[in-house]
């Protein structure tokens, strides 16, 4: 019988230093030694993304998607080579791949690629050669051949997808916090971990604002059912700890009703003063400059978009050229969205209703001006500087 396979990622506090790096080797070695084929996914070093982000603005506003992916991708490749030499220093045969020699297919975007196919033949003969394998996250090779990054976050989506490419037995997702917790704990001290969610209700968070796990990791996992974790990397391994994300909670948990807050502080915020009948032309023009908003209201007389921030360039380049019909404004006032996820959410009015009155009572500053609601969230949209002041009312008013 052969042995397991387990996918480990690392995120880049866990790997921001050479000793920090030398610290994950020996739990990589660890996790061998006790049996395991491992295949390790890693982000770039620290803030070294940041800095070549920075380096890219410095020759110009506007760096073209594709050579960021060709600079960006490189981040990556250097905490790769780095853990491999790591671990081969402490006795176990590793090779360390980019996202395209571990045979990860995307579509043609740059910047925010797709991961449509994995092929991990490479990483399947490594393996069955003993050797612990090194993959390069958040990025891929188009079907045009072309090296591309899956943006922010990217590199949990590389890990699961090989996972579920391997038939790995688990994935665990290691960074500085070891699991999920009901609300930020930086923010709310006194918030508690959370044992184990469903898949439906983690995507939620993560697309709600929860950073610990990115959203289309926790996709990709539901839809081929990988048992995932969310842990410590400094947490021993083999012993239990973190956070388990799998296809149904464990109905005893007295938890199960209770739901958990999660932030997106880094919104930017539009108003178009136009009618229904120019409707088709906003949509056009966002398709154009391929700008997809996280909220939309199409009122009679204006339409009110919300977008992440890390999209205002590319909001103020398409200013430029809205239709007139359109009356476009982009605001100045950072926006927050701070959410309540949990199991049905939209078809219990309380949550909407207790969230709002808690709000009014306790802060007449705080300005709700757009709520939200699907099955799984009750979200309320607020100036981005009450964002933290926000999620203390809502914590001591609904959990």
């Amino acid at each position: 019988m052969q042995q397991p396979i387990l996918v480990q990622k690392y995120g880049g506090s866990s790997v921001a230093d050479p000793q920090r790096l030398k610290q994950v080797a020996e739990r990589v070695v660890a996790a061998y030694r006790q049996g395991y084929r491992v295949v390790v996914v890693v982000s770039a070093m620290g803030d070294s993304t940041d800095h070549l982000m920075t380096l890219a603005r410095g020759m110009t506003s506007h760096p073209h998607r594709r050579e960021l992916d060709m600079l960006l991708s490189a981040g990556e490749r250097i905490s790769m080579a780095l853990l491999s030499m790591a671990i081969q220093e402490l006795g176990c045969e590793a090779i360390s791949f980019t996202g395209s020699q571990s045979g990860i297919l995307t579509n043609d975007r740059h910047f925010d690629a797709r991961i449509i196919e994995v092929r991990p033949i490479r990483i399947q003969d490594e393996l069955e050669r003993g050797k612990i394998v090194i993959v390069a996250g958040f990025q891929g090779m188009s079907y045009k051949r072309e090296i591309t990054t899956l943006g922010r976050g990217g590199s949990d989506t590389t890990a699961v997808a090989l996972a579920a490419a391997l038939g790995a037995e688990a994935c665990e997702i290691c960074s500085d916090v070891d699991g999920i917790y009901e609300a930020d704990p930086r923010v709310i001290p006194e918030a508690q971990q959370i044992a184990s969610l469903s898949y439906e209700e983690m995507e939620a968070l993560s697309r709600a604002g929860a950073k610990v796990l990115h959203a289309d990791a926790v996709a990709w996992a539901r839809q081929n059912q990988v048992a995932l974790y969310a842990r410590s990397t400094s947490s021993t391994f083999g012993e239990p700890s973190g956070t388990l994300i799998r296809r149904d909670r464990d109905l005893e948990d007295d938890n199960l009703m209770r739901p958990a807050i999660a932030c997106m502080n880094d919104l930017c915020w539009m108003t178009l003063d136009t009618t229904p009948e120019h409707h088709g032309k906003v949509a056009a023009w966002w398709k154009t400059f391929h700008l997809t908003p996280l909220w939309s209201h199409w009122n009679p007389n204006a339409v009110q978009s919300f977008f992440r921030r890390d999209d205002e360039d590319l909001l103020q380049r398409a200013l430029a050229h809205a239709p007139p019909e359109t009356h476009p404004t982009l605001h100045n006032t950072p926006m927050a969205c701070i959410s309540l996820v949990g199991q049905n959410m939209s078809r219990d009015p309380q949550w909407l209703s207790r969230g709002m009155e808690a709000l009014a009572a306790a802060d007449p500053d705080i300005l709700v001006y757009q709520t939200h609601t699907d099955a799984l969230r009750a979200s309320f949209i607020v100036e981005a500087e009450h964002q933290a002041r926000a999620q203390q009312i809502l914590y001591a008013s609904c959990l």
